[in-house]
């Protein structure tokens, strides 16, 4: 039998069993989180946040060409792009099964016989595929985001080692080495996760090379590995780029000469020292040099995809972050300056106190002729620190959930072994162990996890072992029972991969260990290193993918575990079929089929959709304000790729305090004009008004906003403060601001309509709501003051309310953003009652797109989240139309809400927009379909209050706070609004269910918890 052909066979087939997998489930659109930026970004080569993919970038550019120019195709080949390369990673996943299996299988020389064979592709069918329909690999294989190519590039690395290991002995093998190093170098411009297989593949060679292994030789192994690790992380991607900058940085300041001449003198220095090392390696047959050498220029040559970074940015496109065009921003920008730095062996706890500053290296930025100061890094000294910080971010968020979690009190300071216990609580226990069960027990939900007991959690299926981690079972409530995400593998998949472990070790110790290392340092390594805050935005499960794959590899030599024990009572042919059926029902079988339903996206077009409608809520020429990932990405993809509203001029609030994001807003974008920023550069220049604070100066009245900007703006030292260092910065000495109001403008430019005109206020006057005004602040402000009401200024619906800095009582609802009118203020309203509603009407009616959110095969939890969004907007409407008493249309808003809206709850947040638009049936007289409404959320209420009831009671714990208390809030708010319109029964009814829940939990109530 030919197995590199029946190998090569095997792998080709898990590849097409995953490729259509993916093809089938993947997303026909945009995704949420980073996939809008990296699609807009490779559709035009721009430049992406940092530290940058530009590889990913290139490679996803070449699958849009198979749009064919559709410009509504790009994003469904790009995602196809993620499709393939998942699909690769799974071959070459397979192949390296069956290379271990074959080593321990099959001695050097021998005949394979027809058993072995089918144990061997049978280990690497199971084993593969299992990772094939793994949870977090799934999710990342059917969007176009980088960590599917990733993990390809880290699939070929360990496949190609193995290969080496083969070959090891014979003429020319050392070319698997250098493979290994130039994929490595590509990788970088992909993610840096490719290089935690570094120490793995170490120990490859080190076993090789070595007859005899010794305790020692294990810890220097391991020492070089994560030695060479360091370099290549710090000495190639950094200090290289480091050395350029400071390179040019004297000859620019120093020798007067022009900016790249340094970089280019130190590239000829670097390129001739290699080269003459090579040649010195050759001359004198110094074999291990030669291999340094070489590999270290491959890495190079692989990390020159970097140019397009700097290129690019030369260009000056639309989306052009950190604006890396010079040896300093370029370095800041693969140094991911722009997020701060994190604690790792020593650093304060939350509650240390910070009792200095003290002054790091000079910030450089690139001037007109030369480098200029920015200012320099600065560190603070705390009056205590700690070995190895755990509990480190001062947010109040943070320190509630730090003594939440581990008991403390207030004034208890957390020592190491307190750092040691919330690393594994929180950040092994909760943000990697309750991933790796996801993948191999199951899981009870996709709501995102924060530590309770009913959001994310795992859960295998078989209740009294759930019982024991999450407490009562019997009662499971609609969160979970109604989740595509409750999946239930029953521990199989986990099982099959601890006896392929187990097996592993006890058969060669040493492959065992080299899979061990690669499960540890693309896992745990991983978590040691991120140092987690927690409250994180998103589940963080796709970092770990690494780990999943490795562990994957022992799920497939479960199969021989098994066949070894079946070898007992069975014919050696028939043992192995059996073992692999058993394997692959024990995994990929039973994984795909809990699975399929909730990475099925195939229906899904919720970010598109609500990209769509953010914009369509603006008038033309908008100026929309944002503020996240998400109401952000999806919109630039929508602008650059798609070409909808490309007279709107996206302005993201969380980037405008740097000086390169208010450059891009100067100039021309798409169809929109430039922002009305009348600073200049060196006005707001990195290092320069990065912060102003506020200092009261007990002015009298509000003060005009002109004039406060040129407060801001002066360089007299006399509307300066001075600082304790004996600097001079400028400062606000009022809150109190007001914007004159030309009611010709206001006319002219049709931002109110000549009907409304009473309604126009003189003039706009607010309290600003912070202390502070950052370089952000203060280029929207130039905005308001020089816009003249020319363009329309919008914050969209998601932008947290302090980013108003206080504007609130002029934002009115049109949509999904909120419009800056002139208009008097009505003091008797509430934020959320003031509507454009004849614009909100027109949006509704005849603008917007919902996402197919109510046929949908599958909603993932921001989709799901956006529903609420959706449902707010329906009820604003309606809202609106009530009480300017347009009935008839406000029922046809209602049709329109029923057509399109799920009837399914996703969670509490979706119940309460449910009767909110009960409440405005029942203002319509449509009682009976508000009377269903009502009773659907209570019976979802009912369901969800009893399962945290029995939760509570076996755990003796109260646990789900928060949503019992929403959830009694609603019951007895809904059992009100019925008997105010007179539903009797159903009140009644409504107050029993209440006064019953209300008394499972009176316990609780009573110890003021």
């Amino acid at each position: 039998m030919n197995y590199s052909k029946i190998n090569n066979l095997t792998g080709w087939f898990c590849f097409l069993v995953a490729a259509v997998t993916y093809i089938l489930t993947l997303e026909p659109s945009v995704s949420f989180w980073d996939c809008g930026e990296f699609i807009a970004s490779a559709f035009k080569m721009q430049v992406v946040h940092q530290p940058g993919a530009p590889l990913f970038l290139m490679i996803q550019r070449f699958f849009s060409l198979f749009a064919l120019g559709d410009v509504q195709k790009v994003a469904y080949f790009m995602n196809v792009g993620s499709a393939i390369a998942s699909a690769a990673t799974i071959l070459f996943l397979c192949w390296t099964i069956t290379a271990l299996a074959k080593k321990l299988l099959v001695k050097e020389n021998e005949e394979i016989s027809r058993s072995t064979m089918i144990s061997i592709m049978g280990a690497g069918i199971v084993g593969a595929l299992a990772y094939t329909f793994s949870d977090s690999f799934w999710f990342s294989a059917v969007e176009s985001e980088v960590y599917a190519l990733s993990s390809l590039f880290t699939a070929i690395v360990f496949w190609a080692i193995l290969k080496w290991e083969a070959h090891a002995n014979e003429k020319g093998a050392d070319k698997w080495l250098l493979f290994i190093a130039y994929i490595m170098g590509l990788s970088i411009g992909i993610h840096l996760l490719n290089l935690l297989t570094i120490p793995a593949i170490a120990f490859v060679y080190y076993f090789k090379k070595t007859s005899k292994t010794t305790t020692s030789g294990i810890i220097k192994t391991g020492i070089i590995g994560i030695l060479i690790l360091a370099v290549i992380q710090y000495g190639i991607i950094q200090y290289l780029v480091s050395f350029g900058a400071y390179f040019d940085l004297f000859f620019v300041n120093t020798l007067g000469m022009g900016f790249g001449t340094g970089v280019m003198c130190f590239a000829i220095l670097l390129i001739g020292g290699l080269v003459w090392g090579i040649r010195y390696s050759v001359k004198h047959q110094k074999r291990v040099l030669n291999i340094a050498l070489l590999s270290t220029v491959l890495i190079i040559f692989g990390y020159c995809s970097f140019a397009m970074i700097i290129i690019r940015a030369k260009a000056d496109p639309n989306l052009n972050n950190s604006d890396p065009d010079n040896a300093f921003s370029f370095l800041s920008y693969l140094n991911r300056e722009q997020y701060g730095d994190r604690p790792l062996l020593f650093g304060p706890n939350y509650n240390s106190q910070k009792v200095n500053l003290t002054q790091g290296k000079t910030l450089y930025r690139k001037g007109a002729e030369k480098y200029e100061a920015a200012g320099r890094k600065t560190d603070y000294e705390y009056d205590r620190t700690t070995p190895f910080p755990r509990m480190y971010s001062d947010d109040q968020r943070h320190i509630g959930y730090y003594k939440d979690m581990m008991g403390f009190s207030d004034d208890h300071f957390p020592n190491l072994f307190d750092n040691i216990g919330f690393l594994f609580k929180y950040q092994i226990g909760q943000m990697y162990m309750r991933y790796f069960m996801w993948n191999f027990v199951g899981r009870q939900n996709d709501d995102q996890g924060q530590g309770s007991l009913y959001e994310g959690q795992w859960l295998s299926g078989i209740k009294p072992i759930d019982a024991l981690m999450l407490g009562n079972q019997k009662n499971l409530p609609p969160s979970i029972t109604d989740s595509n995400a409750y999946n239930r593998f029953f521990f199989l998949p986990l099982i099959l991969g601890l006896l392929g472990a187990i097996w592993h070790f006890k058969r060669n110790q040493k492959d065992a260990g080299i899979v061990a290392l690669l499960f540890f340092f693309t896992g745990l390594a991983i978590v040691l290193y991120l140092n987690q805050k927690p409250m994180e935005p998103r589940e963080r499960d796709y970092a770990y993918a690494g780990s999943f794959y490795a562990f994957a590899i022992w799920v497939g030599l479960g199969v021989l575990a098994i066949r070894e024990w079946l070898f007992k009572k069975l014919s050696p042919a028939t043992g192995a079929v059996l073992a692999t059926v058993a394997g692959l029902f024990a995994a990929p079988v039973i994984m795909a089929a809990q699975g399929w339903d909730d990475h099925d996206r195939s229906t899904k077009m919720v970010a598109h959709d609500i990209a769509v409608d953010y914009l369509q809520s603006c008038a033309p020429n908008a100026i929309l304000f944002t503020y996240g990932d998400n109401d952000t990405y999806p919109l630039w993809y929508a602008q650059e790729v798609e070409n909808i509203r490309p007279d709107i001029r996206l302005v993201n609030l969380s980037l405008f305090d740097t000086d390169w994001y208010i450059n891009g807003m100067r100039h021309k974008q798409n169809e929109s004009a430039p922002l009305p920023i009348s600073m200049k550069p060196e006005q707001y220049v990195q290092g320069v008004r990065d912060v102003m604070y506020y200092q009261d100066y007990k002015v009298a009245g509000p003060v005009e906003l002109s004039n406060i900007l040129a407060i801001l703006l002066s360089d007299d030292p006399e509307d300066k403060l001075p600082l304790q260092d004996g600097s001079k910065e400028n400062f606000i000495p009022t809150k109190n601001f007001k914007l004159t109001v030309n009611r010709a403008d206001v006319l002219k430019n049709g931002v109110v309509s000549a009907t409304d005109s009473s309604k126009i206020a003189p003039a706009l006057e607010w309290t600003f709501n912070k202390n502070y005004v950052t370089k952000g602040t203060l280029a929207m402000i130039d905005i308001l003051v020089h816009n003249d009401w020319k363009r329309p200024v919008y914050f969209a619906s998601t932008v947290p309310s302090d980013q108003y800095n206080g504007l609130d009582q002029y934002l009115y609802n049109e949509g999904l953003a909120l419009r800056l009118l002139p208009l008097k203020p009505d003091t008797a309203a509430n934020r959320s009652e003031l509507i454009n509603t004849p614009v909100l009407y027109k949006n509704v009616m005849d603008k917007f797109v919902w996402g197919n959110v109510k046929n949908a095969k599958y909603l993932d939890p921001q989709s799901s989240d956006d529903i609420s969004i959706f449902t707010n907007v329906f009820n604003n409407t309606i809202t609106g139309l009530i009480k300017e008493g347009k009935t008839a249309d406000a029922k046809k808003v209602v049709n329109r809400y029923f057509e399109v809206m799920p009837e399914r709850f996703y969670g509490m947040r979706s119940m309460m927009g449910t009767y909110f638009m009960a409440e405005n049936l029942y203002l319509l007289n449509e009682a009976p379909r508000a009377n269903a409404l009502i009773e659907k959320s209570a019976a979802y209420i009912q369901k969800e209050l009893t399962y945290l009831a029995d939760v509570s009671e076996s755990k003796r714990r109260f646990i789900g706070n928060q949503n019992v208390q929403l959830g009694l809030s609603f019951l007895n708010q809904m059992a009100r609004t019925t008997a105010q319109y007179k539903q009797t029964k159903l009140s009644e009814s409504l107050t029993r269910q209440f006064e019953g829940m209300e008394a499972r939990f009176s316990m609780y109530f009573s110890q003021g918890q």
